[in-house]
């Protein structure tokens, strides 16, 4: 059971109207989720759905056992698991925690039959798999054309979107990672980003310092990305 307070912070949990909300509450159990936590492995069965609060979920492709790459994000905004909307039970990518912190979840059997008997979720959730699609598709072009810099911002952009906050723990190890980059090309453009003064970061954390200037040294992915989300919400 969870309260309305933790509903509310999930934008697709809240966009369900309280009465077709009881059943889906009696699901959901209250997890927190820590940095590194691997949710979700390609190929591997979904055994559950997770509905972020303020942690972040990265989504992965990989390429073989030592390399993958960020292709999407999950936040307050969505959920990890959309396979089950299009009716397959096993993960595509690697759904890893990225920043700890916590979630609604509900098994994968409770969830497909409420899924497909609670149409306010079911269209939130469609909703969602059309912003997240997009977020995925400009993504993988960025990746390809746009510098170190813009990606970086584009990417800190998104990380505070999602967890409502302007400082992450994040390592440069951990940011190469994701963005497909060598530790020394993120530290290069970190570097640049905070002697412009928009960011600070210290050893494990960042800090968004002027969020305005941030997006002016993002690449119009960042845009494009929000755009699309908008549009989901109608």
């Amino acid at each position: 059971m969870t309260s309305d307070s933790n509903v509310a912070t999930n934008r697709v949990l809240a966009s369900v109207p309280p009465r077709q909300r009881k059943r889906l509450d009696a699901g959901l159990e209250p997890v927190t989720l820590r940095f590194g936590q691997v949710l979700h492995d390609p190929g591997k069965s979904i055994g559950h759905v997770y509905f972020p609060l303020d942690c972040l979920i990265s989504l992965l492709t990989t390429v073989d056992r030592h390399r993958s790459l960020e292709v999407g994000m999950v936040g307050r905004e969505g959920m990890a698991g959309m396979p089950f909307i299009l009716g397959v039970g096993v993960s595509g990518v690697r759904a890893l925690v990225q920043g700890g912190g916590d979630a609604m979840r509900m098994a994968a059997a409770p969830f497909r039959l409420e899924f497909e008997r609670n149409r306010p979720l079911r269209d939130a959730l469609y909703r969602y798999a059309y912003a997240l699609m997009a977020q995925i598709s400009q993504t993988a072009a960025c990746n390809r054309f746009h510098d170190a810099e813009a990606r970086l911002a584009r990417w800190l952009l998104m990380t505070r979107d999602r967890v409502g906050s302007d400082r992450f723990l994040m390592t440069q190890q951990f940011l190469a990672h994701m963005l497909g980059l060598r530790r020394e090309g993120v530290t290069e453009a970190a570097g640049a980003l905070r002697r412009r003064k928009l960011i600070d970061y210290s050893r494990g954390s960042i800090e968004i310092i002027d969020a305005k200037g941030l997006m002016a040294a993002s690449c119009i992915c960042y845009r494009r990305v929000q755009d699309a989300y908008r549009l989901a919400q109608g």
